[in-house]
């Protein structure tokens, strides 16, 4: 069960919210918010490193890296705001249709994103004729990239706060329906531990011949492990809250199959790979 918080504003120390505006140019009527320009700059420096992978011995010419990675923003986009719509919010945008379309609000899910990568991957991998799960080795380990940049967007929009927190790092959000008391930063967990941690352990070990799936499952692993993690210490969506007790959310739902699927990966990798010696 969580701990019930109660908070004396003279006892508790906090740090101060940046407070950024989320919207970085305005234009007139057209905005460009800093949610966006967090995805681009994802994509970009996904791009960058995986031209960097497939000029090392990985057998990638630049052209074929620049299709990759369209097919696989589409994938982001479609997926990630589809996956939102269904497995978070599915309500609201039955009566408000076109919000649907207003990605630059927020409403991205990482787990419709993977689908939709997943989906994209596939049609790639079909066109191309190479196998599924080189391609899938060959992207994920920079996936950590978009997905820290994200977090920080997710942050600068003063959304997805941790629980209520008495640590000397919490922050107080300007969002009404934070409730104006110390929250734990959940959204800098999370772009430490998906985005910084995820990458340098990925990339360090894709930077070796391992057997094919082995770098995929991986991944699986260790971000089902870390999004579980701080699922424990995020405040679930509102319009969901907990699926069971005090402490069951739909991150954790869609996140701990993800480390048995994975796990199920790096042993079948490594197993052939010992058949066939």
């Amino acid at each position: 069960m969580r701990a019930r918080f109660r908070y004396d504003k003279g006892a508790v120390r906090v740090l101060n919210y940046p407070n950024i505006d989320p919207v970085a140019i305005a234009l007139g009527p057209v905005q460009i918010r800093w949610y966006g320009i967090s995805y681009v700059v994802g994509i970009l420096l996904s791009w960058w490193l995986l031209r960097l992978r497939g000029t090392r011995g990985g057998g990638w010419t630049r052209e074929q890296v620049s299709d990759l990675v369209f097919y696989a923003t589409v994938g982001i986009i479609l997926g990630g705001r589809l996956g939102s719509v269904l497995f978070y919010n599915f309500p609201y945008y039955i009566e408000e249709p076109l919000a649907v379309f207003r990605v630059w609000e927020g409403g991205m899910s990482f787990h419709g994103g993977m689908l939709g990568v997943m989906l994209a991957v596939w049609l790639y991998a079909r066109k191309t004729q190479r196998g599924f799960f080189a391609v899938t080795d060959f992207i994920v380990p920079v996936g950590p990239v978009g997905l820290g940049s994200g977090r920080i967007g997710n942050f600068i929009n003063g959304e997805l706060w941790g629980a209520p927190s008495d640590l000397p790092w919490a922050m107080i959000f300007p969002d009404p329906r934070a409730g104006g008391i110390p929250r734990h930063p959940s959204q800098l967990y999370e772009a430490f531990l998906e985005g910084l941690l995820l990458f340098v352990i990925l990339w360090w070990f894709s930077a070796r011949p391992r057997p094919v799936m082995a770098v995929s499952g991986l991944f699986l692993v260790l971000y089902g492990i870390f999004r579980t993690l701080v699922e424990f210490i995020r405040e679930p969506d509102r319009q969901i809250g907990y699926l069971a007790g005090d402490w069951l959310t739909m991150g954790m739902v869609l996140s701990m199959p993800m480390v048995l699927v994975g796990a199920a990966m790096l042993i079948l990798s490594y197993r052939s790979l010992s058949i066939r010696h």
